[in-house]
């Protein structure tokens, strides 16, 4: 089914709403959450809503927090969510990190006390029309064995990068450091469809293609699948962006990561508060003229799309290219939403007393 993205948009704030988000938090809120939507990456959009909302019921979200730098230096902070959604947290500490980078060339913020804060990409964007490059990390619900394990020990602790150019459209990379995303895995059970082999192992650390194969006491793999592939280098930068977001913050880390889902409690004897982000801006013109870089950025984007494709390829594709293209015409024609996510929509706008136009 196809819905237009203002209709969406008015159901998602409504529950937001009615969730106790003041008027601003829960249109922020609604627009990181829709964007993933916008963008193709229909894991991590309204299909989640009624995630955050169980989350709340048990008291694990706080609506209205006091969010708050606790810590900082010219070009660094620390920033204590209070608890609150992580679609709101996140765009208060990429906005300290772009205001210090204003001032100290740089800045870097890393985020305790947070929860799920949608696509790493919305953060990650919001440094581009300040002519900087912005990072985004977070770490994430333990649901990946490290390389040679079979206990789940690190999120899918994804990685967004975006970079500014001129007349060519931004470099956006926006990733798990897992094969795929637990989000990828939930379409598929959805669809009743299986895995491809290399992104679930069974409880007994055996790859399998069994899309509920996490729900069955296995876990997810780290980028590369396997050893021979390179699985080492995915379990290394996930471990990267767990420490980033949660070490250096005081979130928690690794095993102890709450989980997103609301009928598993968090460990009871907790090393750090909440789920940790760490958010970076870089100004371009701390290192050159943002105009020279920029007019650079449009000759590296452009020579790498006239790269010679592979026989049965039509084009060499710039991170950030397939979610634009999705975006521009899911704007126009509307965000298509499978039946099981629809359903789930609507269940839930009648528990909350808000109408679902389907």
């Amino acid at each position: 089914m196809v819905f237009q993205y203002s209709d969406l948009n008015n159901f998602t704030k409504s529950i937001f709403l009615k969730m106790g988000c003041p008027e601003d938090a829960a249109a922020l809120a609604t627009d990181v959450l829709l964007s993933a939507d916008l963008r193709g990456v229909d894991s991590h959009g309204v299909a989640r809503l009624s995630g955050y909302v169980r989350l709340w019921e048990k008291g694990r979200i706080n609506t209205n927090p006091d969010i708050k730098v606790i810590y900082e230096t010219p070009s660094t902070a620390v920033v204590d969510g209070d608890g609150g959604l992580g679609l709101v947290v996140a765009p208060f500490a990429m906005k300290v990190a772009i205001e210090k980078a204003k001032t100290a060339g740089t800045g870097w913020v890393s985020v305790k006390n947070s929860n799920h804060y949608g696509i790493a990409g919305y953060h990650a964007m919001m440094a581009l029309k300040h002519d900087m490059i912005g990072i985004s990390l977070t770490n994430a619900s333990p649901l990946v064995s490290p390389t040679f394990s079979k206990e789940r020990m690190l999120g899918t602790n994804p990685i967004s990068v975006a970079i500014p150019a001129n007349e060519q459209p931004p470099f956006v990379a926006d990733m798990a450091t897992t094969t795929a995303a637990n989000g990828k895995l939930e379409i598929l059970q959805r669809k009743e469809l299986d895995a491809p082999l290399g992104w679930v192992q069974d409880k007994d650390g055996n790859q399998t293609t069994d899309a509920n194969g996490v729900k069955k006491g296995g876990a997810l793999l780290p980028l590369g699948g396997d050893r021979e592939h390179g699985s080492h280098k995915g379990y290394a930068l996930g471990a990267i962006v767990d420490i980033f977001s949660a070490v250096l913050s005081g979130a928690n880390y690794g095993p102890w990561v709450p989980p997103f889902v609301a009928f598993l409690e968090p460990d009871p004897n907790p090393v750090g508060e909440g789920l940790g982000h760490f958010l970076g801006a870089m100004r371009v013109d701390a290192f050159r003229p943002a105009d020279e870089f920029k007019a650079n950025m449009d000759n590296w984007i452009s020579r790498f799309r006239k790269a010679k494709p592979v026989e049965g390829q039509e084009k060499v594709l710039i991170p950030g290219d397939p979610e634009r293209e999705l975006e521009t015409a899911r704007k126009k024609d509307g965000i298509p939403i499978i039946k099981p996510v629809v359903d789930d929509l609507k269940s839930l706008g009648e528990k909350l007393g808000v109408k679902f136009n389907s």
